[in-house]
């Protein structure tokens, strides 16, 4: 079992940055690949960014080139790292783990809110 805690949400103007982290538990977070999904209420939960256990990096459309995901395997941390923040960025980030490469994920952290204001 994997447990993901996220921290670094929060309220950020329009054209700010914010950085996300996850940290993991165990010994095997760098054989896992690591996501960050948000969702907003009534919407479905929408996949942001993946990094592979091997450092592919692997972004949605509406973020590419404003939003980098990173891990530190050493630190079991992997980091979501957002610039030019719109408000439609606004929703809970949450994190996530995949045991198998490309894989669906199996673990969820408990999320934190973005807020990005106009």
């Amino acid at each position: 079992q994997v447990q993901l805690v996220e921290s670094g949400g929060g309220l950020v103007q329009a054209g700010g940055s914010l950085r996300l982290s996850c940290v993991a538990s165990g010994r095997t977070f760098s054989s896992y690949d690591m996501g960050w999904f948000r969702q907003v209420p009534g919407k479905q939960r929408e996949l942001v960014a993946r990094i592979t256990s091997r450092g592919s990096t692997h972004y949605a459309d509406s973020v590419k080139g404003r939003f980098t995901i990173s891990r530190d395997n050493a630190k079991n941390t992997v980091y979501l790292q957002m610039n030019s923040l719109k408000p439609e960025d606004t929703a809970v980030y949450y994190c996530a783990a995949a045991r198998i490469l490309y894989g669906a994920f199996d673990y969820w952290g408990q999320g934190t809110q973005v807020t990005v204001s106009s």
